[in-house]
């Protein structure tokens, strides 16, 4: 009898240290896949930003081109009647509309929003931009 329970104590000892290594080698993996895929998912949103960035460069450019643009125009329509007037600062609204999308868009990159989002805010300034382009295009 006393042989036994020494052998039952032998073999649940080592099946609890079994499992306690199964447990161990288990948590290591799992903790290494989970770095691995914080790891992974950084640099691909860092890749992500750094053509948004890129884009948001771009949108800037843009508007300051057609910034000067309106301003290399503003005297003639300002020598004009209130009609003129009124003609460019609707036109004028556009280009401030877009430049107020340009900066939603800095900032939506400064607060690190998901790239979704942002790449949402790009293509709402793009449009904004070509809206301005048109009103321009029109005076």
């Amino acid at each position: 009898m006393r042989k036994s329970r020494l052998s039952l104590f032998k073999s649940t000892s080592m099946l609890i240290s079994v499992v306690g290594i199964i447990m161990i080698i288990s948590t290591i993996i799992v903790v290494a896949y989970v770095g691995y895929s914080m790891v992974s998912s950084g640099i691909t949103n860092e890749i992500s930003s750094g053509t948004q960035y890129d884009e948001l460069a771009e949108l800037k450019a843009e508007y300051s081109n057609l910034s000067i643009k309106f301003d290399s125009v503003k005297s003639t329509y300002y020598a004009g009647g209130p009609d003129d007037v009124q003609t460019y600062n609707d036109a004028k609204l556009e280009l401030t509309r877009a430049n107020s999308a340009i900066e939603n868009v800095q900032s939506a990159l400064d607060a690190g929003k998901p790239s979704n989002e942002v790449d949402s805010r790009i293509d709402f300034a793009k449009q904004k931009l070509d809206d301005a382009n048109k009103a321009y295009n029109t005076l």
